[in-house]
């Protein structure tokens, strides 16, 4: 009988393809809130615990930290390995499905102080991925819940190949270390550390952009902080954002947020994260005018932003330009009707606020 070690923190599907599983013949093996979800949709499981014979303990911190876990992931298809499993009593784990106490989003709280963070820290859920990920090659792991359908219904029909197992041993990888460097951010900066020994850039995909900095080249956008403007941004109108956009948009963000607080009208222009023109005033259409006459030439093309509500006047005034991108906190209806005349205008309405202090940049081998 095959055997998946089933331990997940979201559950969305995970009763569909665990039924999948049992009616193939398949016995699942599980933890805690995932072992009690699985019983209340009438799926046979197995406790760890039945397993190693030893209970939960520290509040659920140590659960499946046991040789007799480790051992049924960690095992290959060896006869030496093989024959140590049956001397020690060990059955195989075929697939393990994990993933772990959200502490991406213990980060919205993280005023409650490290007492609160810490308890959010997932241990058993990384070191099981980190043992099955070793070794995809004998036993399957998925952490992206993207994935249970397609990877299940793959290993039921019996297609699942060495490239899928070695595609899902890089996701595996990829989570455990996004994972960690959320914590690791966490003490960093709540230490104030400016320049740590090590550190890691990770983050999570948010979306897929239009081309990279020439069109022939991919991108996507990723974040590591789910309070980031560009995390929340809502896109009105316009085409899909490129790689170019984000960078000009970050650069018109940063400095719209530097004027929030005043009581005139900001308005700025940028065109390849250069500044063509910025003007305060205590009027939007004045404060647009007074940016575009900064440098015409180069705002063509070029994205605005401002930090108050965009009026109809200031809208009438863009529409006769060409822009690539309107940014601002908000726009008056009639302002949104009229710059939505142009299909292609992207149209962003963003919260601002939220200060970067850091600035990261890609060097041959390094950052």
């Amino acid at each position: 009988m095959k055997k998946a070690l089933i331990s997940v923190f979201y559950k969305d599907g995970i009763d569909i393809i665990a039924k999948d599983l049992t009616n193939s013949g398949w016995e699942i093996i599980s933890t805690g809130g995932t072992s009690k979800f699985l019983r209340e949709n009438n799926i046979p499981v197995t406790d760890v615990s039945e397993i190693t014979k030893f209970p939960e303990i520290l509040d659920g911190r140590v659960k499946t930290l046991h040789p007799l876990i480790f051992g049924s992931i960690l095992a290959k298809d060896s006869k030496e390995h093989l024959d140590q499993l049956k001397e020690y009593n060990i059955e195989k784990f075929d697939l393990v499905i994990v993933n772990f106490y959200p502490f991406e989003d213990a980060l919205q709280s993280k005023d409650k102080g490290d007492d609160f963070m810490v308890q959010n820290i997932d241990i058993g859920g990384p070191s099981m991925v980190r043992a099955a990920a070793k070794n995809f090659n004998n036993t399957i792991v998925i952490t992206d819940k993207n994935d249970y359908i397609s990877i299940i219904t793959k290993i039921l029909d019996s297609e699942i190949t060495f490239e899928d197992r070695r595609k899902l041993a890089q996701k595996a990888f990829s989570y455990t270390s996004f994972y960690d460097s959320l914590i690791a951010d966490y003490f960093i900066n709540n230490e104030v550390v400016n320049t740590p020994d090590y550190y890691g850039v990770s983050g999570r995909k948010k979306q897929e952009l239009r081309y990279g900095e020439n069109p022939h080249q991919n991108a996507a956008l990723y974040i590591n902080d789910l309070n980031s403007p560009l995390n929340n941004y809502k896109q009105l109108n316009g085409k899909e954002l490129s790689f170019n956009n984000i960078l000009d948009l970050s650069m018109v963000y940063e400095l719209v947020n530097v004027f929030m607080g005043s009581k005139d009208n900001f308005s700025v222009i940028v065109k390849h994260q250069n500044p063509c023109g910025a003007s305060l005033k205590t009027n939007c259409i004045e404060a647009f005018k007074s940016a575009f006459a900064g440098d015409p030439k180069s705002s063509f093309g070029g994205i605005v932003g401002f930090n108050k509500i965009v009026d109809l006047e200031t809208a009438k005034e863009m529409s006769k330009i060409f822009f690539e991108v309107i940014i601002a906190p908000e726009f008056e209806t009639d302002a949104l009707e009229l710059l939505k005349e142009k299909k292609n205008l992207r149209i962003i309405q963003m919260n601002f606020g939220y200060i970067e202090n850091r600035d990261i940049k890609i060097i041959p081998g390094g950052f």
